[in-house]
This record gives structure tokens, C-alpha cells and sequence, in this order.
């Protein structure tokens, strides 16, 4: 499709566009993924901050580097974070001016402090409650309103009403479109595949957004054309802790068995769209009610159920035969989860669940393919 070309070419060419920007005074902010972050202060500072996330993941070798500065027993897709920088493979992480860190657990803050000690790069972090209550909703807007104050001293832009205002709306035309195009795959025949959407869904962490909105503005309107495949595979929901760009070795390995991911909800990695911001009230308040308050909690997060309940409204949505549940080593929150779940799955839904923990070793393609291909074959 032209869309996807001329996507394709944007992020071939993105770090030597960031690279041209930095060079012209930009500044480059790097942030660690998991839906706490509210790119629009990023993008209400006008032309001279530029957004990356932090999203790369799937390889073992920056997973072994980081083994020297961290204790092996920290999340695999955190571990990567820290060896990528380390290594000095992945340009983008080079540019970075500033990393904001939205600390949600030891695993991210992990990140953080790897970054602070080992690294010349600023690093800045706020906190994120583990509880939606009242407080835990001040507490989260006075983290963000210090990001605020220190995005506007980085830059030496206010982020006015009007900026802040041009730019939500801006990221909720990107996530309006993202949701248009996930719901597409509720049809029998789903005109995109999973593969391909995570993909459209990664490019939003790197992509310049307006060119990212054009591109999916695109998307829609090719696929609306598009003839979807004959129907028959069964559907699969994937859920999981992180789902990383690179990181595409399930996608492949369901495909292969003949199946399909309809739907996907991960912790990090994966952009939430499902809300937007609503700007009929204070502006502030409203990204803390959108990134926290109305924000599908991770699996450590309270009241606990909220997720799990979540899981099960999509499989009924999107009217799955399948769940699959792909998490990396060491997450623990998603491991204990991961035990009651299936009982909740089943009760409410009749469906059954393969779990696979991963460290991004390509030693396990093997054992992952037969597991897969015989869940596949189970519920055909």
C-alpha cells in the first residue's frame, strides 16, 4: 500500500532527521513506554522538543550486556533498555537529551538509574500510584505538572492553554485513528493484520505525529477499499506484560500456525488509544484523568481486577477463540496474574489460555513454535 511505503521511508530516515534537528538546537526527549506519559506537554512546547519512545526490544545480546550493571533478575525488556544505550548500536538512544521516566515499578526505575549513573544524559522522573484514589490522582498531576515546568525550562517555551490545547487535539486524532483501524479486526474478515497493525502502532513512538496521522488517515481509507481475506482462522487476543518493536516472534509464530491476533493489551510497547483527552475542563486535570484515572492499570496496579476484567470484555468484543498470554522473564506481577487468570477466562468465557515467558533468547523459537502451533490446533 502507498501509505505504508511512504511510512516506511519517514522511519528509515527518522534518526538522520532527528539527528539534522539536533544539530539545529531540537531537543530530543526519550521516554520509557507504559501509557504514563502525556506527549502532549512534548508537543505544547512548540517545534524544539521531539518525542521518542523508548520501545526497542527483542534481542538477547543488549539483554546479556546489561548484566553488568543490573541484577539479571529485573524485567528482560528493561534489562535491553540498559544494554542498548550501553552498546551504542541504536543511534536513536544516542540523541537523547533528556530521558523521562515515569516510575510505575523497580523495573522502570531500573531504567532511570542506570541511565543517571552510567550515562551523561539528563534523566527526569515522576511518580505513578499504584491506586486510583483521590490522592493517588493528585499525586500523578503533580508529577506532571513538574514535567511541565521542567519541559518549559529545557526549552524556555510556556506551555500555554492554546499550545496544550492544539496539542491533545493533535494526539487524539492519532488516537482516534489507531482505534478505528483495531476495531477493523473485530470484522470476520479483518482487513489488516495483527502484524501489521502492531506495526502501525510501534511507528507511533518514533514517527513525527503529523506525519504519522497522515499515513493512518491513509490507511483507513486503503483499507476500506481493500478485499480482506477468506475467514476460518481461529482468533487469538494476546496480552502479556511488554510487547516491544523488534519483538515480533509471536506475531510470527501464530500466524504461522494458522491463527490470527485480533486484539492485543500490553503494559508497554503498545500505544493505549482506546481513550482520548477530554478538553471541556482544566487541561492539566484532564491528561491526569486520561493518562491515569481512565488508564486500563498494568497487572500490579489496584483495584486488580480492573485489568483481568478488561481481558475478558475484549475477548467477548472481538470474539475471540483463544487467549494467549506472552510475558517476559522476571515480570512478577504478570507471572502471579497469570496463574488465577485462566480460572476467570474460563468461567466467564469458556476459552482456554497458553502463557510463554520469554527473555529474548532465540533458543526459544523451538519450543515456543510446538506450544503454539498444538494451542492452535486445540481450538480449530
Amino acid at each position: 500500500m502507498q501509505a505504508g511505503e511512504e511510512l516506511s521511508t519517514h522511519l528509515r530516515t527518522r534518526v538522520i532527521e532527528l539527528t539534522k534537528m539536533k544539530g539545529q538546537g531540537h531537543k530530543i526527549i526519550g521516554y520509557t513506554p507504559g501509557g504514563y506519559m502525556p506527549e502532549e506537554l512534548l508537543y505544547a512546547c512548540g517545534a524544539m522538543p521531539v518525542p521518542v519512545g523508548l520501545i526497542r526490544g527483542g534481542e538477547h545480546e543488549p539483554v546479556l550486556v546489561a548484566g553488568a550493571y543490573l541484577p539479571r533478575w529485573l524485567d528482560t525488556f528493561c534489562r535491553a533498555q540498559i544494554g542498548y544505550k550501553v552498546l551504542r548500536e541504536e543511534a536513536l538512544y544516542d540523541l537523547i537529551d533528556l530521558l523521562v521516566v515515569p516510575v510505575t515499578d523497580n523495573n522502570i526505575r531500573a531504567i532511570a538509574d542506570c541511565w543517571n549513573f552510567y550515562t551523561d544524559t539528563e534523566v527526569f522522573r515522576f511518580g505513578v500510584p499504584h491506586s486510583k484514589t483521590d490522592n493517588g490522582f493528585q499525586y500523578y498531576l503533580e508529577g506532571i505538572n513538574l514535567l511541565k515546568e521542567k519541559l518549559e525550562q529545557l526549552t524556555g517555551t510556556e506551555i500555554t492553554e492554546s499550545r496544550l490545547r492544539e496539542a491533545i487535539n493533535l494526539c487524539n486524532r492519532e488516537r482516534e485513528l489507531l482505534s478505528e483501524l483495531s476495531l477493523m479486526r473485530k470484522f470476520e474478515r479483518p482487513p489488516l493484520s495483527g502484524r501489521d497493525f502492531i506495526e502501525l502502532n510501534h511507528a507511533s513512538f518514533l514517527a513525527d505525529k503529523k506525519v504519522m496521522v497522515e499515513a493512518l488517515q491513509s490507511f483507513r481509507a486503503e483499507l476500506k477499499q481493500k478485499e480482506a481475506p477468506v475467514p476460518g482462522w481461529p482468533r487469538i487476543l494476546l496480552t502479556g506484560s511488554t510487547l516491544a518493536f523488534g519483538d515480533y516472534k509471536i506475531y510470527d509464530l501464530i500466524e504461522g500456525a494458522g491463527a490470527s491476533v485480533v486484539i492485543e493489551e500490553f503494559a508497554e510497547g503498545v500505544r493505549h488509544f482506546s481513550e482520548v483527552v477530554h478538553t471541556d475542563g482544566a487541561l492539566m486535570e484532564a491528561l491526569a484523568d486520561r493518562y491515569f484515572v481512565r488508564r486500563v492499570p498494568p497487572a500490579w496496579f489496584r483495584p486488580a481486577r480492573e485489568r483481568l476484567d478488561y481481558l475478558v470484555k475484549l475477548a467477548k468484543d472481538f470474539n475471540v477463540n483463544g487467549v494467549i498470554w506472552y510475558q517476559l522473564m522476571y515480570r512478577d506481577s504478570y507471572d502471579i496474574e497469570s496463574y488465577y487468570f485462566p480460572d476467570i477466562l474460563r468461567s466467564e468465557t469458556g476459552l482456554s489460555m497458553l502463557k510463554i515467558e520469554s527473555d529474548y533468547d532465540v533458543s526459544e523459537i523451538g519450543p515456543f513454535r510446538t506450544r503454539v502451533e498444538t494451542f492452535i490446533e486445540t481450538i480449530k
